[in-house]
């Protein structure tokens, strides 16, 4: 029943005028983002976020998660009008959305596509309502031994969770970890790996990172591929989408499994991507119509769109609770939670209740509105992939190097952005996954921090992370979850023998 009045109070501070129009343009501007291959929900909301500094936090996180929402139903329609992922989570949506539209369907695809995401999203932010605030009490019960076992947890998760190379996602991280490092040393006050740059003073900030190594990566790719944008015009009309609507209750089972299995990996943290294509590939696994996949089937939609959408939403759950993001995405938020001078974590339930509930209140007013818009203006931004990509990429690079010059009002942030970019563009060629990087460029100091107050607290002991049942029961899963992929060919190697 608390939930229930703090939500409430929430919608009172999310439904003023400000707000409002601020919901409209971040929704806008995240399908615009989603739809432009290039960008994406972290980049457009890394580019955006020095805009904001200005604004009151509530109103900023507000436009910025709009941006998210937008983002994510932005990638479903450049995937099935042109069969190009907007989004990286949108991948797995072209196997059946493209088929669909070329046979003539790219109203109902889009449709199903649109309302899947909406019934994703909505059920992580039920879920984020009513747990947000448990996780939170609970988690004040924490010290630093229980703090760096949780982001421990969180960095063996990326490495145990991945499908990909753990070498790769270890790298990754490590490369993370060592930037994270650069700067003045918060513990002795001694500067480390500035090598006599007063510039280095400050550190790699996380923005100009994240600006560089997304925003300019995938420009510096994209340009490399010479895309050229080719697909069918489509337009939703009011019959398709009732008609749509009636076949989509016979796949309530399908968006149920979607959503438990973009939720879990949106807390472990998984990502949107991988619970897209793991929902995709159960669909076809448990479906009657296994052999119809990949031809044209709304259940190859409405899985991964489901999933992606739950997955993407709920990685706020572990940012708002524990100051630990699920998510690239959240990652970025995170940097502007603490930019604005807020500390995420159980201490923001009690001492800015307000911010917290006006935010939880603005997903599903943001949510709402990202349906009605992506339903209405669909052709409007399917239009935006007639502009030349000659024109679309010099603009992205301008507005990334305003807003990393924006940071510290700094040209050498801007040059830092270019390095990144290069960087993220060599890890993109070289298929090395950029999040670990990310999070540990944004968590590894803090988790720094927490490690060396838990050494203090036991005398240089590392048994105070097995002192108590709750400490020891996270690192206990940490440990599994970053030896989880040698246990699983362990395994494989026993039931071949």
């Amino acid at each position: 029943m608390e939930e229930i009045n703090s939500l409430f109070n929430g919608f009172a501070i999310a439904m003023s005028p400000l707000n409002l129009l601020l919901m409209l343009v971040g929704v806008t501007l995240g399908v615009i983002i989603g739809v432009l291959p290039g960008l994406g929900g972290a980049n457009g909301i890394a580019i955006l976020l020095p805009l904001t500094f200005t604004m009151p936090p509530t109103s900023a996180i507000i436009m910025l998660s709009c941006i998210y929402w937008g983002a994510l139903f932005g990638g479903a329609i450049t995937s099935i009008l042109f069969n190009i992922p907007g989004e990286p989570w949108s991948v797995a949506t072209t196997f059946d959305g493209y088929p669909m539209a070329r046979n003539g369907k790219a109203g109902e695809a889009l449709t199903a596509a649109f309302t899947s995401s909406f019934v994703g999203a909505f059920f992580a932010i039920v879920m984020i309502t009513f747990l947000a605030p448990l996780v939170a009490k609970f988690a004040l019960k924490f010290g630093p031994p229980e703090f760096f076992a949780v982001y421990l947890l969180t960095f063996c998760s990326f490495v145990g969770m991945n499908k990909g190379s753990p070498f790769k996602t270890i790298s990754a991280m490590m490369l993370g970890f060592a930037l994270a490092t650069v700067g003045m040393d918060t513990v002795t006050g001694q500067l480390r790996l500035t090598f006599g740059n007063p510039e280095l003073m400050r550190g790699f900030d996380f923005l100009i990172a994240v600006i560089g190594l997304f925003g300019i990566g995938e420009i510096l790719l994209s340009m490399e591929e010479g895309l050229a944008f080719h697909g069918a015009a489509a337009k939703i009309r009011r019959q398709v989408v009732l008609e749509t609507w009636a076949k989509l209750p016979k796949y309530w089972a399908t968006s149920i499994r979607s959503c438990l299995i973009g939720c879990w990996m949106g807390i472990t943290p998984g990502g949107a991507t991988p619970a897209s294509f793991m929902a995709y590939g159960v669909a076809k696994r448990v479906s009657k119509n296994s052999e119809n996949f990949g031809k044209g089937q709304m259940e190859g939609i409405v899985a991964p769109e489901t999933a992606a959408h739950a997955a993407g939403t709920s990685a706020l759950l572990p940012m708002l609770s524990l100051g630990i993001p699920g998510s690239p995405t959240a990652a970025v938020l995170l940097g502007g939670l603490l930019i604005w001078g807020l500390q995420p974590g159980p201490l923001l339930f009690v001492e800015k209740p307000d911010f917290v509930w006006g935010l939880i209140a603005s997903m599903y007013l943001g949510n709402l509105a990202g349906l009605f818009v992506v339903l209405t203006c669909v052709p409007l931004f399917a239009s935006i992939l007639r502009i030349p990509f000659s024109i679309i990429a010099p603009v992205i690079i301008v507005i990334c190097a305003v807003g990393a010059y924006t940071v510290h009002n700094a040209v050498f942030d801007v040059w830092l952005m270019l390095g990144f970019g290069v960087l993220g563009y060599i890890f993109k060629k070289l298929d090395y996954p950029m999040a670990p990087m990310v999070l540990a460029l944004v968590l590894g100091d803090r988790a720094e921090d927490s490690f060396r107050q838990s050494m203090l607290i036991s005398q240089g002991s590392l048994s105070v992370f097995f002192s108590n049942f709750l400490v020891a029961g996270i690192t206990t899963l940490a440990l599994l979850m970053l030896f989880w992929p040698l246990i699983g060919k362990v395994n494989r190697k026993n039931k071949t023998n």
